[in-house]
């Protein structure tokens, strides 16, 4: 008995050992994304890799925290350093002024439904009660339920990426935009799916922008996708435009650094892990939180951000995110 029991603590501090070790491996690859969008992808993960070396030393705690696997410790640490590193320039990053909801104010909703939505019924209900002005839509399959249908009498102008055609990224919103565009594009592998609209505010007008970029993985199209969404900023007023979509990049990654710096918007989402939300494996079971910033919502310096939150969970793979400015 002695033996069986001294056997299973070795495979425990084994397991927390490979734990702490593969995370530290990972983490510190990460770091190597200054340098290499294919060692970028592994930073949008950074959180798992956070988290996997901190359980991989309670593991080995757990297993009795002797034997040869007293490199866990040391393993855990690079995990949490390593990861810590890349997380911090967003956990610190300067707050821009808060505003009061007062004057001209802007409430956009951006939410990515899913292609799968479970319940699109709830999810424009949800849309519904928080009223927002324009709502930045990801995902609008006609095919779950149109939810842009479901809203359509409180929000009867649509903006969609092929526009005048229906296209799944789109905007709607309850005021006609004086100017319009559908901005997708298919050059080679790395399709821009995007709607720009122009509307009329108190004193000036603002360009409202709607994108789903690519998945970081592999390495290449998301950052072309960029770039050319850095084409289009160039002729827009920054100042006053803003942009809400599923970027499906974390603002742990370089490259959405990187974008953050050449498109001279504050990104006004800080850190908000919005996927997922819907159920994993055949079991169905519910993520309790979750773990990746995806989307995203710049504005021009002209907005003050009054207020930013994530959404609750619904019948989509993401958690929506509301943003109300100022300005």
């Amino acid at each position: 008995m002695t033996a069986l029991l001294r056997a299973l603590g070795f495979l425990v501090r084994l397991a927390g050992f490979g734990l702490a070790a593969g995370a530290a491996l990972a983490a510190v690859l990460a770091n190597g994304g200054r340098f290499s969008d294919r060692l970028d992808i592994l930073t949008h993960f950074t959180p798992i890799w956070l988290s996997l070396g901190i359980v991989g030393l309670i593991v080995w705690v757990i297993g009795g925290g002797r034997s040869l696997m007293r490199l866990t410790p040391i393993a855990a640490a690079v995990a949490v350093l390593a990861s810590g590193a890349l997380m911090l320039p967003e956990l610190t990053r300067a707050k821009g002024d808060k505003a009061p909801a007062q004057g001209e104010t802007l409430k956009l909703v951006q939410f990515n439904l899913w292609e799968n939505n479970s319940d699109p019924e709830g999810s424009a209900r949800w849309v519904l009660s928080e009223d927002p002005d324009i709502i930045t839509i990801v995902e609008g399959y006609e095919i779950t339920g149109g939810v842009a249908r479901l809203l359509r009498e409180r929000y009867p102008y649509a903006v969609t990426c092929a526009d005048p055609q229906p296209c799944s990224t789109m905007i709607l919103s309850k005021k006609k935009p004086v100017w319009q565009h559908g901005l997708s594009t298919a050059v080679s592998n790395a399709h821009l799916s995007a709607a720009q609209g122009r509307f009329a505010g108190a004193n000036r007008t603002f360009d409202v922008i709607a994108i789903h970029y690519t998945w970081p993985i592999p390495a290449g199209p998301q950052q072309q996708q960029g770039k050319r969404l850095l084409k289009v900023l160039e002729t827009v007023d920054r100042d006053n435009a803003i942009i809400g979509g599923d970027f499906n990049s974390t603002p742990w990654s370089f490259s959405l650094q990187r974008q953050d710096e050449a498109f001279g918007m504050e990104r006004r989402t800080r850190g908000q892990a919005t996927w997922p939300a819907a159920p994993i494996t055949r079991y169905e079971i519910k993520p309790p939180f979750p773990l990746l910033a995806i989307d995203q919502v710049y504005a021009g310096k002209a907005w003050k951000t009054v207020s930013v939150k994530r959404g609750p969970r619904l019948g989509s793979d993401h958690y929506p995110v509301v943003v109300i400015l100022s300005r």
